[in-house]
């Protein structure tokens, strides 16, 4: 009897859990975790657009390890029971400087796609992005999200097109637009060259394989509507519901072209904040600034476009140090944990944006997944500033880390 009460005051009994998804969530501690199972979980082709880069991936492998090259110089005895991880950002009040990056094609990881993770960002209070390339309409995700929400536009030949776009932003309340920049040409993604990766797939004897060895994605995918382009359906030369190649679909419309100048252009459209999503140098920087923009997206694309690029976490401390207080600063690529965020912060970024740890979510548990992924995330944010003896958001400066090497 006396094992038995020794044995009962030390152990709990954790009973079994019954739901799938619930047991994939707690299984996934990490962002890490959450990228295996969404690699077993979703057919080849998916999970590499997903997860791949350009070229040979370095850009993309070293946006991540870039932030162990710092180490955090923590504070004790700091009183941080009142820790607020709020913060202003372009205007508005969030509940933590993180940003739902703007991710194309986001219902190939799930059906629910775009709308799943607009409403986790609602709930989470955090800015919600749209792509251009979303798979939901401008509409669809005004009419499910009741937090902040920004649009990405690239600028196409058609200028018509994209003030369209723009209009139907404003019209449909998004208060901020990011312009990517980065695009003068697609880059080289391997990963999907390798698997002639369409929008549908095409259906052939690998494909069916696929589908056979991942039958949860395969139902999801053919119970639910067919995947558009639906900012661009029904848009003169530009038909979203047409299954052509994702390489071709953006590389026959991008405008080379783009210059300067075309900021003018697209402030004339947009009276609401501009970040120019795709800055790689301290001189581009400075001439967004000269341009008249609010935003400064530090982005190589996600190791997506140029393979070694420069790394975002490297160029926020000299960005900022050129710019001072002229431009929100936000640091695009390599989040995957809370302690990354305030590295982020410390070298003197306003936010960061996530991209592929939330389609790993998606992918995983759908909208549940994107949750689970920015509690980890939030978790780790206050963990980090509590363990470094920051308060609130204010209090996360220089001295809280320190370069010990490069990666």
């Amino acid at each position: 009897m006396g094992m038995i009460q020794t044995f009962r005051s030390v152990v709990r009994l954790k009973l079994p859990t019954l739901r799938p998804q619930q047991r994939r969530l707690e299984r996934s501690v990490t962002v890490e975790d959450m990228r295996r199972m969404a690699r077993r979980r979703l057919p080849r082709g998916v999970f590499d657009y997903i997860d791949g880069g350009a070229e040979d991936e370095r850009t993309m492998h070293r946006n991540v390890a870039g932030f162990a090259g710092y180490e955090f110089q923590p504070r004790v005895l700091r009183n941080v029971s009142g820790l607020d991880t709020s913060t202003e950002l372009l205007g508005r009040r969030i509940s933590m400087p993180v940003v739902i990056a703007p991710t194309g094609y986001s219902r190939i990881a799930h059906s629910q796609g775009e709308l799943a993770v607009a409403r986790a960002a609602a709930r989470a209070g955090v800015p919600y992005s749209l792509s251009t390339m979303g798979t939901r309409s401008i509409e669809e995700v005004a009419g499910v999200c009741d937090g902040d929400m920004w649009f990405q536009i690239y600028t196409w030949r058609d200028r018509k097109l994209v003030e369209d776009l723009v209009g139907r932003a404003r019209e449909a309340g998004y208060s901020t637009v990011w312009l990517t920049v980065d695009t003068a040409v697609l880059g080289r993604r391997e990963r999907d060259v390798r698997h002639g990766f369409l929008l549908p797939p095409k259906i052939g004897p690998t494909t069916l394989i696929d589908g056979a060895l991942h039958p949860a994605w395969t139902l999801d995918f053919l119970t639910n509507e067919p995947i558009t382009f639906a900012n661009l359906a029904g848009q003169s030369g530009l038909d979203g519901s047409t299954a052509l190649s994702l390489a071709e679909k953006v590389k026959n419309n991008f405008d080379q072209s783009l210059s300067w100048n075309d900021i003018e252009w697209l402030r004339s459209i947009w009276d609401g904040p501009i970040v120019l999503k795709g800055i790689q140098t301290v001189a581009d920087a400075k001439q967004a600034v000269a341009a008249g923009v609010q935003g400064i997206g530090l982005s190589n694309h996600g190791g997506r476009q140029l393979d070694d690029a420069p790394t975002p976490i490297d160029l926020v401390e000299p960005v900022r140090d050129e710019l001072g207080d002229a431009a929100t600063i936000i640091c695009d690529g390599g989040i995957r944990r809370g302690s990354d965020i305030v590295k982020a912060l410390a070298l003197g970024a306003d936010a960061v944006t996530v991209g592929r740890p939330y389609l790993y979510g998606l992918g995983v548990a759908g909208e549940r997944g994107v949750d689970h992924v920015l509690s980890f995330l939030r978790d780790g944010l206050e963990r980090t500033m509590a363990l470094t003896g920051c308060s609130d958001i204010s209090q996360v400066d220089r001295s809280v880390v320190r370069q010990i090497r490069s990666v």
